[in-house]
């Protein structure tokens, strides 16, 4: 394997491109427990109906540990509706789509959300009595079994040069209430500054889905808790804004 064209790098690791390959490597660090659920995940989600990369091998290379799977020709949809911003509506139209389609599926030897989720409000250091509140409207929530990616976003969306959608970065996947995943991304718009995309995102989820805003919003805290534990010091007060309120109008 080539290690020479460098796709994108992180602080846990760098992806790199061989031919029709794609090789993710993790720095020595990393747990090797969430590099083979990684890849186990991408096996499992391989088995469904969606376009997805095949995954080829877990290896390791020069010591660190590595996944191999398909390199996915193509533009991604952060790209295209950049590009095309007349064609905005179609495109969030097709991301919208995609993520219901992925909410059809069932993947049942998937990690449940709601275990993930109580593990992550556990690791927070959020005072004991916002945990508490939090515990106890995630046990509320109906309990759901669909498959959730877990940071969907647009750019983990590639579309080929056939116009074929591919779903990449399965590292998330967890199988549960599909309005938690819709929270998320949300939030994830929300982080980035983009509060107008958010909103139209979420009114033409729940309109297309025939979900109400509400049930969406219930997990918002619950997602915030869950992305503050990644500690980044840029995410913290907008993070404790949502954390902080007991329910949402």
């Amino acid at each position: 394997m080539k290690l020479n064209e460098i796709i994108a790098k992180r602080s846990t690791k760098t992806i790199y491109r061989d031919g029709d390959k794609t090789i993710k490597v993790f720095e020595p660090n990393f747990s090797p427990a969430q590099v083979l659920n990684e890849a186990l995940n991408l096996a499992r989600v391989g088995e469904t109906s969606l376009n997805i990369p095949r995954l080829h091998e877990v290896t390791k290379i020069d010591g660190k540990w590595a996944i191999v799977y398909d390199y996915i020709e193509g533009r991604s949809l952060t790209d295209l509706m950049l590009s095309y911003p007349e064609k905005y509506d179609e495109h969030l139209n097709l991301f919208v789509d995609l993520q219901m389609e992925i909410h059809r599926q069932r993947v049942p030897l998937l990690t449940k959300l709601r275990d993930k989720m109580h593990r992550k409000v556990d690791q927070t250091d959020l005072e004991a009595t916002i945990r508490y509140e939090l515990h106890t409207r995630l046990e509320g929530m109906p309990r759901h079994n669909k498959l959730c990616h877990g940071d969907y976003n647009t750019a983990n969306i590639i579309i080929t040069n056939d116009g074929t959608p591919y779903i990449l970065d399965w590292s998330h996947a967890t199988q549960g209430n599909a309005s938690a995943d819709v929270a998320r991304t949300y939030l994830l718009y929300s982080l980035k500054g983009k509060g107008e995309d958010a909103e139209r995102y979420l009114r033409l989820f729940c309109r297309k889905s025939d979900t109400a805003r509400q049930y969406v919003q219930k997990w918002m805290p619950i997602v915030a808790a869950s992305q503050s534990v990644k500690g980044k010091p840029e995410e913290k007060e907008f993070l404790a804004s949502w954390v902080n309120v007991v329910e949402f109008e």
